[in-house]
């Protein structure tokens, strides 16, 4: 049996930036005494979440993917052996701003990186502000823990991503989120274990929790946090994390559940995709 134990994170805005990274360094040391060999954190995860309004103040928060909070964290990963998946508000160049998660492995590379393909742009969420649609595909990343992918919060509408993930090899998908109450509650229940289910592998899903309103006063909206990991069946890998406080959730994923899912139900087998021109259809 192939185990690996993995972390993720939920909080809320501290209200700057240096606390919030000391805040998830801390996250990393206390995964790291529990055992865990990789770990999430959640979207943009040493900012507040910027898209409650449309501010160029916030393009200050942009850094180069390769920039001083990725290697600072990469040094802490090398330090504990752990990879790290890492939500960043990317500047690729002066103006030019991407959605990104970089994956960090356990000796302190950094592997490659994710960007956000989907970029909503509604009330509280106006991604288009600050974002340029990804452009890198949907890479798997061998690291010490196995294949890694990455699906960033809006991404999970669009069950194309996560099928893409699973033909590329991911054995874990990690889907760091700001959501909050509204439209997306049932859809937050559904999606995690439909992805997984539906594509076989596990699926780990941090969210933000709480209220920001130290940034954003009576603009804040309340982020429902209950952060979760489901495995290959689509079910619950333990309980769902706090819809209130920061949590660390720590699971054990059985990576051998992988292949027995698929020995039972052969849905890569089975797929068609000589029926299905008009997923792709322009």
């Amino acid at each position: 049996m192939t185990t690996v134990r993995a972390a993720i994170t939920q909080t809320t805005w501290t209200g700057d930036k240096e606390s919030m990274i000391q805040k998830h360094e801390g996250f990393m040391r206390e995964a790291a005494a529990q055992g865990a060999q990789v770990i999430c954190f959640q979207e943009l995860f040493y900012g507040p979440y910027f898209g409650i309004t449309q501010d160029k103040k916030y393009y200050r928060y942009a850094e180069p993917a390769d920039g001083p909070i990725v290697q600072r964290f990469a040094a802490l990963a090398k330090e504990l052996n752990m990879v790290a998946i890492l939500p960043i508000y990317e500047e690729e160049q002066t103006g030019v701003y991407y959605n990104t998660a970089v994956v960090v492995d356990s000796d302190g590379s950094i592997v490659g990186k994710y960007r956000k393909h989907h970029i909503p742009h509604l009330e509280s969420f106006y991604e288009k502000f600050y974002f340029r649609p990804g452009n890198l595909g949907y890479p798997v990343f061998d690291t010490a823990v196995g294949k890694v992918g990455v699906h960033i919060c809006y991404d999970r509408h669009f069950p194309e991503g996560w099928r893409e993930l699973g033909l590329n090899g991911a054995q874990m998908v990690f889907n760091p989120n700001a959501s909050k109450p509204g439209l997306s509650n049932r859809l937050w229940e559904l999606e995690g274990p439909a992805a997984a289910g539906a594509n076989q592998y596990f699926v780990l899903v941090p969210n933000r929790v709480g209220k920001e309103d130290n940034e954003y006063g009576d603009l804040a909206v309340n982020f429902y946090g209950t952060s979760y990991v489901v495995d290959p069946r689509g079910n619950y890998v333990g309980d769902l994390g706090s819809s209130e406080h920061e949590e660390i959730l720590i699971r054990d994923l059985d990576l051998d559940a992988i292949r027995d899912t698929r020995d039972d139900w052969q849905f890569y087998r089975d797929r068609r995709p000589d029926a299905y021109d008009e997923i792709v259809a322009p």
